[in-house]
């Protein structure tokens, strides 16, 4: 019977891989020190296991050449054969005078069901649950700055503390959150659920705040620092669970995809809701800013009667008000807007545990877990390449309404050239999901990450609408590839790392809340160097036209610096070594890992039939 097991295993591994005779895996390395860690359990076959997966994933990760296709195919799941064969031998013992050919337990809980399709309602209830988070993150990316200079009024050095500060915490709280839920238990809703339920009140009243002006001025650094500090923590209690959520919908990769399509989809949908919904709401305050245009020349005060200043003055005070009342409505609308979306996630998706480890009685620790994630070649590259990637993104995030303000002369434009982005990046999901479908994600990611790079350039020398429209457009081509790309990827390294170390279970929080440490703790660091820069360039808070050394650096911030942080994540996603063809196999042994789990504990526990 192992060996029939076998020449199906072998067969649908034909299925799965492409009919070329050459085979490329990536060339990461699995030494057996990577499985240290021995169960504790009643068979003595599940011991060798760890030292049988080492072996396989050593064979498994080298290049063979066209003479030799059956050496891959006799070493592709070797291990998965033999744990298969163990538990049918068991099986055999137990119930020998039964029929040979009837497995003695044939059904298996609802739980374990390894056919854990995703019906259309579940992806979208799982999609609109994250859609609340990137409407609040494209508010304080396209806004935050702006609002803390010209309507806070806070100095620029101030502005760039609260943003580098508030991001670092950020990054910090990622692996702290992550730790908590690895010693999380499971619920009757789940293991991550409760989480993202139980920090949403009090994410939206920090949220709140963050957009309120308070009455004092000489404390705002500190109200400032403080609450958007406690939202950084807050909002990491709810994205870190929920990126990992993704592990948990299903065990098919296909689905997988399919629901982070939804996801990133709905995502983009939520970033061009929050552009719509803070940009039309405040865009007016800032377009009716307090100076008319014949105020936009240098002398235009000392050429003034004395009436006019002091008219000038009150329309000042006039526009205060005005900024700050529209930036508190827009901020208990986004609020709302989260509510509703975190119910409707509850309500729609269920958590669903993965059975592909064996059953062991001794559990991985997080330091453990920790530096055997650190030391996975594919999460490194992965995370490293799209670091650079993120900061670029962030950078023309956070400084496009002060480029098309005070560089490009577009001010009454950038709301609406903004949702164009935003619009281009919704449409271009389903491109992208296509794309990587049918060329592999690797590929989707070159061409959708340096699709940006000339027309990131042309809008700095060319700084006219037509040709901002036109770069719209194609930025939100790659808006909507570096979005869907990397968390469309990580579940690969994971079930990759699942493969190599079947006894780590329960630690996938950690590749998703490190994953958004390295990326948050990086774009506070460009943020509050990018502030920084305005402060030494000379940035006038609340001036209607800023000096030359201003307008310079916007344009730097805006074309230079995104285009070498491009080209370097570009670079180390070279190294990136999961391939589709690696993927597949990966796919094919994680399959009968699982259904050999499955029957062992079945074994193990009649009762659970």
């Amino acid at each position: 019977m192992a060996a029939e097991s076998s020449r199906v295993v072998r067969a649908e591994e034909q299925e799965e891989l492409p009919a070329s005779g050459a085979v490329t895996h990536h060339t990461h390395t699995r030494s057996q020190s990577h499985i240290q860690f021995q169960p504790l359990t009643h068979t003595a076959h599940w011991q060798q296991a760890p030292r049988a997966l080492a072996h396989t994933r050593s064979h498994s990760h080298t290049h063979f050449n066209n003479s030799t296709p059956s050496h891959t195919q006799r070493y592709g799941c070797r291990l998965t054969h033999s744990l298969s064969a163990m538990a049918k031998g068991e099986r055999g013992v137990q119930g020998s005078e039964g029929k040979p050919n009837e497995p003695l337990f044939p059904k298996t809980s609802q739980q374990t069901d390894l056919s854990q399709k995703l019906s259309l309602c579940s992806k979208l209830c799982f999609a609109i649950g994250g859609a609340p988070k990137e409407v609040a993150a494209s508010a304080t990316g396209f806004f935050l700055q702006i609002y803390l200079l010209d309507v806070a009024q806070i100095n620029a050095f101030q502005a760039s503390m609260v943003l580098f500060i508030g991001k670092v915490w950020g990054a910090v709280t990622d692996p702290v959150v992550g730790f908590f839920i690895t010693k999380s238990k499971w619920t009757r809703i789940g293991r991550l659920m409760p989480w993202m339920v139980g920090c949403t009140p009090f994410l939206v009243i920090s949220y709140f705040y963050l957009w309120y002006v308070p009455p004092f001025s000489g404390s705002r650094f500190i109200w400032y620092l403080g609450f958007y500090c406690l939202y950084q923590t807050l909002i990491t209690c709810f994205h870190v669970p929920y990126s990992a959520l993704t592990m948990f919908l299903s065990t098919d990769q296909k689905e997988r995809d399919s629901a982070t399509a939804y996801r990133m989809t709905m995502e983009v949908l939520g970033t061009l809701v929050g552009a719509a919904i803070q940009g039309q709401i405040v865009a007016s305050a800032h377009t009716l800013k307090h100076c008319p245009t014949s105020n936009m020349s240098a002398g235009y005060l000392g050429n003034s009667s004395g009436a006019e200043i002091v008219k000038s003055m009150v329309h000042s005070k006039e526009y205060l008000s005005y900024a700050k009342q529209a930036y508190t409505i827009a901020a208990g609308v986004i609020g709302g807007v989260f509510v509703i979306c975190t119910v409707v996630m509850f309500l729609g998706v269920k958590e669903r545990d993965d059975p592909y480890a064996p059953k062991t009685e001794k559990q991985v620790s997080f330091q453990q877990a920790f530096v055997l994630v650190m030391r996975h070649g594919p999460y490194l590259s992965l995370t490293a390449a799209f670091l650079f990637i993120t900061v670029a993104i962030q950078l023309i995030q956070s400084n496009f309404v002060l480029f098309c303000t005070y560089a490009a002369d577009l001010r009454d434009h950038f709301q609406n050239i903004v949702l164009t982005i935003l619009v281009s990046a919704v449409i271009s999901i389903p491109l992208w999901q296509w794309f990587l479908q049918r060329f592999g994600k690797k590929t989707a990611a070159f061409c959708g990450i340096t699709w940006i790079l000339p027309f990131t350039l042309m809008l700095v020398f060319i700084p006219n609408v037509i040709v901002a429209y036109v770069v719209a457009v194609s930025s939100g081509l790659t808006v909507a590839a570096s979005l869907l790309l990397p968390w469309s990827m990580l579940p690969d390294v994971v079930d990759d790392f699942r493969l190599a170390n079947p006894y780590c279970k329960g630690h996938e929080a950690i590749f998703y809340s490190f994953y958004v440490f390295f990326t948050k703790f990086a774009s506070g660091i460009s943020l509050g160097v990018s502030t920084l820069c305005l402060e030494f360039a000379g940035y006038d808070t609340g001036a209607c036209k800023q000096p030359p050394p201003v307008v310079y650096t916007l344009k730097l911030l805006i074309g230079a610096a995104p285009v070498a942080f491009i080209v370097t994540g570009l670079m180390i996603l070279l190294l990136y070594p999961i391939t589709e063809d690696v993927r597949l196999r990966n796919k094919v042994c994680l399959e009968e890992l699982r259904k050999q789990s499955i029957g062992s504990r079945t074994v193990e526990d009649p009762s659970n039939v």
